[in-house]
């Protein structure tokens, strides 16, 4: 067992949290990236000893970060909203060269790549403009009810595991981030079970595909990667906060994100 993923898995859990932040993003940063979506690929091979070794302390991780920090999550930002985001935009950017070395955009980036990128990033920040539509919390289930959480569940993951798509942010445009948070916070089983198994689903289809991507058209995919995580920047982004005190407070959490990106992805 790779029992260092727990911290891995806590930090991809946490930003699971945030609306605008990507769980792929996270692992891009830990450089686990192309392990994990191998492993998630791999586990119903006959490697799934080794794939679980990997991905179980990943899990446990994860799962503990969801439970633990949902109600911290929630707080930063009902009261601290913009030293919040502009952290984790610090880790997006500080992110960014890290990709871009990987890559190897210098060396194959043509006039297509950059274009591409460049058409993500404006569709992904264009998601910045919508409008989210939360409804009701659901705590009581029904047929329809768990239908529509478990494929809530299914597309959130679809985007965890994509860099610069974040998969809260999907269940807030869908309408079920707050059901979700609040089920975590309470330990409404019924619904965690429910959201969870469309999440597992998610993760071994989603996980084939980018592999298969990555594989076959590897610059390409990486600059659609690289055009969601910069136009994450701006989904994210709170705005210019009026108060001094904010801003100087912003400044530093910004830079702090950078901080801890540089430790991760000095290699």
């Amino acid at each position: 067992m790779e029992w260092k993923n727990i911290y891995r898995g806590m930090l991809m859990g946490i930003s699971d949290l945030i609306p605008g932040v990507s769980g792929g993003t996270i692992a891009f940063i830990l450089g686990i990236y192309d392990r994990l979506l191998l492993s998630i690929s791999g586990f119903f091979s006959r490697d799934w000893r080794r794939n679980l070794g990997f991905l179980l302390p990943l899990a446990i991780g994860i799962g503990i970060a969801l439970l633990l920090f949902s109600r911290l999550i929630d707080y930063l930002l009902h009261y601290h909203y913009e030293p919040t985001q502009f952290f984790f935009i610090g880790l997006i950017v500080g992110v960014l060269p890290f990709i871009i070395r990987q890559a190897e955009v210098k060396e194959h980036f043509k006039a297509k790549h950059i274009s591409t990128v460049i058409l993500i990033a404006i569709l992904m920040a264009s998601l910045g403009f919508m409008k989210p539509n939360e409804s009701t919390i659901i705590t009581d289930i029904t047929v329809l009810s768990a239908i529509g959480l478990f494929f809530s569940g299914w597309l959130g993951s679809m985007a965890m595991l994509l860099p610069g798509i974040s998969g809260s942010f999907i269940l807030l445009l869908l309408g079920v981030y707050s059901t979700v948070i609040n089920a975590l916070s309470n330990f409404n089983m019924p619904v965690i079970v429910i959201v969870g198994s469309g999440v597992v689903v998610g993760f071994i289809i989603s996980s084939k595909a980018i592999t298969y991507l990555l594989k076959t058209y590897a610059h390409m995919t990486f600059a659609v990667i690289m055009g969601l995580i910069i136009g994450s920047i701006f989904v994210i982004f709170p705005g210019v906060p009026a108060e001094a005190g904010t801003i100087l407070l912003c400044c530093i959490t910004f830079l702090a994100g950078i901080f801890i990106t540089k430790l991760f992805t000095k290699h």
